[in-house]
C-alpha cells in the first residue's frame, strides 16, 4: 500500500479523486497568472478597491493552482507536479513584486497630485485673501482721499466731484439746486486763545450740527480751515433757500460747551443758485463765496449772489 508523502489538510479533498482529475507528468501546464497581474496591462488610474480585488483574485488563483497540483496525488506523482507548482509560485512571486512596485509608484504619484492640489488650494485661498484686502485697502484709500480727516465730512474734492456729477445729469433728470458757502466768524480768535485742540473740537461739533441739519440727498463738506459748503438739491425758490440759510445760521450760532468753556461762533453764509448764478462748478462756488463775503461785511448772516437778502 502506497503512503502519501504529503498529509491532508483541512479543506483538501480525498486522495481518491476520479482518474480524469488526476495530474500526470504529461498534463498541460496550468494557465499562466502573468496576464492577470501584469502591471503593464493595468490602467493608469484605478481605485484602491480595484487593487484589493486584484490581489484577492491572485491569491485565489495561486491557492487553486497549488491545490490542483497536490490534492489527491500519490507521492510518486509529486516530483513532476511539484516542479509545476514551483514554477507557478515563482511566476506569481515575480508578478507580485512587479505589482508591488507599480502600487508604490501609483501611491507616490497620487500623493504628489494631492500635494499639488493642496498647494493650489492654499495659494487660491491666499490670493482671495489678498484680493479682498486689496479691495478693502482701495476702499479705505478712496474714503481717505475724499473725506476730511478731522470732521469725517466729504472734503473739497468730493464736493466738486458730486457737484460735477449733478451738473452732468441730462436736463430731464437735473433738478434745481443751490450751493451754500459758510465761514465761521470768531473761530480764529477762539483757536488762537484756547489752542488747536479746542479749535478742532469746535470744528467737529459744527460739522455734526451741519450734517444733521441737511437731508440725505444733500451734501455738506468741509472745504478747509473754518469753511464749509452745502449742496442742496431740489430747492428752487429763493424763499425756501432763505428759510434754510436762516435755520443753518441759528444751528451753528448756538453756544458750544467744551469742558468749562462756553464758545460761540457765527456763520456767514453765501448762496448761489443753478442756473441763475452759474452753470459750472467753479462758477457756482465763486458766486457763493462772493455772497458769503458780502454777508460777512454787512453782518447780515446770509446773502444771495447778486444781492443781499437777510437780517
Amino acid at each position: 500500500m502506497n503512503t502519501p508523502l504529503v498529509p491532508r489538510r483541512k479543506g483538501f479533498t480525498s486522495r481518491s479523486r476520479p482518474p480524469t482529475q488526476q495530474h500526470s507528468p504529461t498534463e498541460a501546464e496550468p494557465q499562466s497568472l502573468a496576464p492577470l497581474i501584469d502591471p503593464a496591462g493595468l490602467p493608469e488610474a484605478v481605485s484602491i478597491e480595484d487593487w484589493v480585488d486584484l490581489l484577492g483574485a491572485i491569491e485565489a488563483r495561486l491557492s487553486q493552482s497549488v491545490a490542483e497540483q497536490v490534492v489527491g496525488s500519490h507521492a510518486l506523482e509529486l516530483p513532476a507536479g511539484a516542479g509545476r507548482v514551483q514554477a507557478s509560485v515563482m511566476e506569481c512571486v515575480s508578478a507580485l513584486n512587479q505589482l508591488h512596485g507599480t502600487l508604490q509608484t501609483e501611491v507616490a504619484r497620487r500623493q504628489a497630485i494631492e500635494l499639488q492640489l493642496f498647494d493650489a488650494q492654499t495659494s487660491l485661498a491666499q490670493l482671495r485673501s489678498e484680493l479682498a484686502g486689496t479691495r478693502d485697502g482701495e476702499k479705505r484709500a478712496r474714503h481717505l482721499a475724499l473725506h476730511d480727516s478731522l470732521t469725517a465730512l466729504p472734503n473739497r474734492n468730493f464736493f466738486l466731484e458730486r457737484l460735477d456729477g449733478t451738473l452732468a445729469q441730462t436736463p430731464p433728470l437735473r433738478q434745481a439746486f443751490a450751493v451754500l458757502y459758510l465761514d465761521l466768524d470768531g473761530f480764529k480768535a477762539i483757536n488762537d486763545e484756547h489752542g488747536h485742540s479746542i479749535g478742532d473740537q469746535l470744528l467737529g461739533i459744527v460739522a455734526q450740527r451741519l450734517h444733521r441739519s441737511i437731508r440725505a440727498e444733500d451734501m455738506v463738506s468741509r472745504l478747509g480751515g473754518d469753511e464749509f459748503a452745502c449742496l442742496v438739491i431740489g430747492l428752487s425758490s429763493r424763499q425756501q433757500l432763505c428759510r434754510l440759510a436762516a435755520y443753518l445760521f441759528d444751528v451753528v450760532s448756538a453756544p458750544v460747551r467744551i469742558g468749562e468753556l462756553r464758545l460761540v461762533v457765527r456763520p456767514s453764509i453765501g448762496v448761489a443758485q443753478y442756473p441763475d448764478d452759474g452753470v459750472t462748478a467753479d462758477g457756482l462756488i465763486k458766486q457763493a463765496d462772493a455772497a458769503m463775503y458780502r454777508a460777512k461785511r454787512e453782518q447780515t448772516g446770509y446773502a444771495f449772489s447778486g444781492q443781499c437778502s437777510g437780517d
